[in-house]
């Protein structure tokens, strides 16, 4: 199905004369998340993906981190349109913020928007956005753009590749994707798509990188199945929770077939469980009976054997339901030693020491943890090394950009493009803000870049904490701090004696002489400051 939108202005003639393609990285590069590019054709410019991603330690007190988009701001009478690959929070998790200071139309899959509709009317409740649904097989016409829409499988279902017609020539993004022969929900990564436009001739190749340095291929998600029959088998008389990622519905379908499969009722705690589980199965993404279902309410009334728990807190994320539990602080689950906690997910980079440390209390408090590499409770849902060579002998394009990635996963993806035979000379491994550009008859370049830093989220406080605020906590948080308290009457005598409290340094008892030599020069300054009132007033 052809979807229209508006034409851009000055249309280039169609062999691409006089036009020139410009490919800018606002985020994705040298990083797990953030993922965000835009394409820029003369007056036009389409943006691809809008994601978010979470801080490490050296932020202390951010919620996450978006992309800056001064860029797209400083040229909005040029943007078309955001288009969305998949639902995932890398990739659309800074529309909420992103939106509020560039609101342009949003494309996307049914399951993609669902999920996107859902965050900006919670987070956003006063912003007005227009989602247009696309899906597989379709082709959009926006400016001078021509985007055909291609199926690839993942973890999260309806995801999309782009093949994106310009007048310099065609550009292809893969989105996340793996090559998985036996999805859970059939749809296939479409190979005769890719094939197809490899065939018509690709310009450039932007392909996810995230697992360029696995070798072989990517298990399929159905080996969680079996993983789970034998774990439902193991543990026919304990009560059983399941933690996993609430956008994984397939993963979701495999915990619900199974219980049905032993006779087990499900219940799903945490918002984004809850939310994820209704909206997929409102829109015919998860298959499960109403019966199986018992509200959080009621979950004490069901024998253990008869009952899984599915719930967040896979990567150990402070508030989800997993590390409430862990802690003794949930409202209606309380773990013991009747229970199998399996989580199903594998640990996200820098958040180690947080599912460590949930794995540890679970254990103290008598449960049965399955979290093992060696117990396959988890595979990736993107594409090892021979499935991405695959897709560059499938595409077959000109040049090629790894995306989607840290720079080791970016230089490994160059290296499998240069052992399937693209010549070193036409790969680019960019970084945010660096600006690759194609014109007719000349060799590509990157010599143009554009602010591309990352925007701080802090509760309601957007993108001014970077630079002052953020010194300002590292500096409390490596050298503590030291709080002098003086009553005074208001000639500036004490009225009582100086307090001196610190938090964070002075551990060691002989340091406390500090402290008085601190009450004494404060007791001097406030001696010579009381003096000086009482010159100046007589």
């Amino acid at each position: 199905m052809a979807i229209r939108t508006r034409r851009g202005r000055g249309i280039p003639a169609a062999n691409g004369k006089g036009a020139s393609l410009r490919v800018v990285a606002l985020g994705g590069l040298g990083e797990i998340g953030k993922n965000m590019y835009a394409l820029e054709c003369n007056d036009d410019i389409i943006v691809i993906d809008c994601g978010l991603m979470f801080p490490d330690q050296e932020l202390p007190g951010i919620d996450f981190i978006v992309p800056d988009i001064t860029y797209l701001e400083a040229n909005r009478e040029k943007v078309l349109g955001i288009i969305l690959t998949h639902g995932h929070e890398d990739h659309t998790g800074g529309l909420p913020f992103v939106l509020q200071r560039l609101n342009v139309p949003i494309y996307g899959t049914r399951l993609t928007l669902g999920l996107v509709g859902y965050k900006l009317r919670e987070d956003s409740p006063l912003l007005e956005f227009k989602m247009n649904e696309v899906k597989a097989g379709d082709v959009l016409d926006i400016g001078v753009f021509k985007v055909r829409f291609m199926a690839v499988s993942h973890s999260i279902p309806d995801g999309v590749a782009l093949s994106v017609e310009t007048p310099l020539g065609r550009v292809v993004h893969t989105g996340d994707f793996k090559l998985d022969s036996t999805p859970i929900d059939g749809r296939v990564t479409d190979y005769g798509a890719f094939a197809e436009e490899g065939d018509k001739g690709v310009l450039l190749l932007l392909s996810d990188s995230t697992n360029a340095e696995r070798d072989g291929f990517t298990p399929s998600e159905r080996l969680i199945g079996g993983t789970l029959e034998r774990l439902y088998r193991n543990y026919r008389t304990r009560r059983i929770v399941i933690s996993s990622f609430a956008s994984n519905v397939h993963r979701i379908q495999q915990v619900v077939d199974g219980a049905a499969r032993f006779n087990r009722k499900i219940a799903f705690l945490g918002r984004s469980m809850v939310r994820n589980v209704e909206l997929a199965k409102s829109l015919g993404y998860l298959q499960i009976d109403d019966r199986m279902i018992v509200p959080p309410e009621e979950i004490g009334r069901i024998p253990d054997n008869q009952l899984v728990i599915m719930t967040t807190g896979s990567q150990g994320e402070p508030f989800s339901g997993l590390v409430m539990m862990s802690l003794g602080e949930h409202r209606q689950i309380t773990l013991g030693e009747h229970d199998a906690v399996f989580l199903l997910a594998s640990v996200i980079p820098g958040n180690e020491k947080l599912v460590n440390n949930t794995i540890n209390r679970l254990f103290s408090i008598g449960c049965e943890v399955v979290y093992e590499a060696s117990k396959q409770t988890h595979v990736s849902g993107h594409a090892s090394a021979e499935e991405l060579k695959i897709m560059l002998n499938l595409v077959r394009p000109q040049y090629f950009v790894p995306i989607h990635g840290e720079y080791r996963h970016l230089t490994r993806h160059s290296q499998l493009a240069q052992d399937v035979g693209i010549p070193s000379r036409n790969i680019f491994v960019l970084a945010n803000g660096e600006v690759l550009t194609f014109q007719k008859g000349a060799k590509p370049h990157r010599r143009d870049h554009v602010q591309a830093g990352a925007v701080l989220i802090d509760g309601n406080a957007v993108g001014e904490l970077k630079g002052r605020v953020m010194k300002e906590r590292r500096e409390l948080a490596e050298d503590g701090i030291i709080v002098i308290a003086a009553s005074v009457d208001r000639g500036g005598s004490l009225l009582a004696p100086v307090a001196v409290e610190s938090r964070g340094f002075f551990a060691q008892e002989e340091d406390r002489d500090i402290f008085n030599k601190i009450r004494t020069a404060t007791e001097k300054s406030l001696k010579e400051f009381s003096k000086s009132l009482e010159s100046s007033s007589s």
